[in-house]
C-alpha cells in the first residue's frame, strides 16, 4: 500500500497552487491527482495549466491523475472538461458519469473518484468495461463493505483489473449542490459570488446550536465537519487497499505525508485529535472515533 495526494478540494491562488506543488515535486510521494473538481467558477488555473503542473510533475517522477468536476451542470462544463480526455500522457479521475462515457469515447483509462455511486459488483463490472483502472471507494463505506465487495470480485475473476483507493485522511467529500452555500453565508447569490471561496482556504467551519463541529462549507461542495484519520487503520487495509489517499491542506501537507509514510512502515497505536474520526472504516457513524 502507498501514499496518494488527491486533488485540492478548495479554491487557492495560481500562486499558491504552484507553490504546493513544488513542494510536492521535491517529495516522496509517489502519486498525485491535479485539478479542479468542485466548481467551473474556480478558474485560477485553466486546463492548459493544470496539463503544464503535471508535465512537470511527471518529470519529477510523479504518476499524475487529472480530476475532472464532481458535478457537471452544464454542457459548457463537460467542454471544460475535454483537453484532459483529448490527450494520452496521464489517466483522469471521473467523478461524473457524464466524465466516464467521455473517458470510454477517448479511450482514456480512468480512476472511479468517490463521487461515483458505486456500491456493488454490478456497478464495478460497468466501469471496468468503461475503462476503469482504480476504484476510489465511497467514503461512507466500511472495511467491512470493502472486503465483502472484494471477495465477490475475485469469486468473478476481476479482482486483478483494477486497483483500490481510500480516502484515508482529509474532511470527507459528503455532498455537492447546485447551491453555493459559501456565497450564501455571504449573503451573495450564487452568479455574483466574486469568487468569495478565495477567501476561506481551508472552507467555512460550521458548528450545530450546541457548537459542535457539524460541516465545513466549501463552495457547493458540503464536507464533513471532522477530518478522516484512518492512520490508526493501515494495518487492517494489508490485502485490500492499494492506495492512502490524502487530502491537500492549506498547510503542513508534505509534513503530514511524511508522518503517514512512517505510519504505514511502522505502524502504532495513536490517539486521534480533536475534530478527527475514522467511523465509517468501521461500520458506524462517521464522526466517531475508535482508538487503539
Amino acid at each position: 500500500m502507498q501514499l496518494s495526494l488527491g486533488p485540492i478540494q478548495y479554491y487557492w491562488s495560481k500562486a499558491q497552487v504552484e507553490l504546493f506543488y513544488r513542494d510536492i515535486a521535491d517529495s516522496d510521494v509517489p502519486l498525485v491527482y491535479l485539478g479542479e473538481t468542485v466548481c467551473s467558477k474556480r478558474k485560477e488555473l485553466n486546463p492548459a495549466d493544470w496539463l503544464a503542473l503535471a508535465a512537470e510533475l511527471k518529470q519529477a517522477k510523479k504518476q499524475v491523475v487529472l480530476s475532472t468536476l464532481a458535478l457537471i451542470e452544464a454542457p459548457q462544463e463537460i467542454e471544460q472538461q475535454l483537453p484532459y480526455l483529448q490527450q494520452q500522457d496521464f489517466w483522469v479521475e471521473a467523478n461524473d458519469m457524464g466524465v466516464v462515457q467521455l473517458a470510454r469515447e477517448y479511450g482514456i483509462p480512468f480512476v472511479a473518484g468517490s463521487a461515483i455511486n458505486c456500491y456493488n459488483l454490478s456497478a464495478l463490472k460497468r466501469l471496468l468495461k468503461a475503462g476503469m483502472k482504480r476504484w476510489n471507494m465511497p467514503v461512507e463505506l466500511s472495511r467491512d463493505w470493502l472486503a465483502a465487495l472484494l471477495t465477490e470480485a475475485e469469486a468473478e475473476g476481476i479482482r486483478d483489473q483494477f486497483e483500490v483507493e481510500v480516502h484515508g485522511h482529509g474532511h470527507l467529500p459528503l455532498a455537492y449542490s447546485a447551491r453555493c452555500f459559501t456565497a450564501r453565508s455571504e449573503n451573495k447569490p450564487k452568479d455574483q459570488c466574486k469568487k468569495c471561496c478565495l477567501n476561506y482556504p481551508s472552507g467555512r467551519a460550521v458548528d450545530n446550536l450546541e457548537g459542535e463541529r457539524l460541516f465545513v462549507l466549501n463552495g457547493i461542495q458540503t464536507l464533513s465537519g471532522y477530518c478522516m484519520n484512518l492512520a490508526n487503520d493501515v494495518d487492517s487495509m494489508q490485502g485490500l487497499v492499494d492506495w492512502f489517499r490524502v487530502s491537500p491542506q492549506f498547510e503542513g501537507t508534505t509534513e503530514l505525508m511524511g508522518r503517514l509514510q512512517k505510519q504505514m512502515s511502522h505502524p502504532k497505536s495513536m490517539a486521534l485529535k480533536e475534530h478527527e474520526c475514522n467511523g465509517y472504516w468501521h461500520q458506524i457513524e462517521g464522526f466517531a472515533q475508535v482508538n487503539g
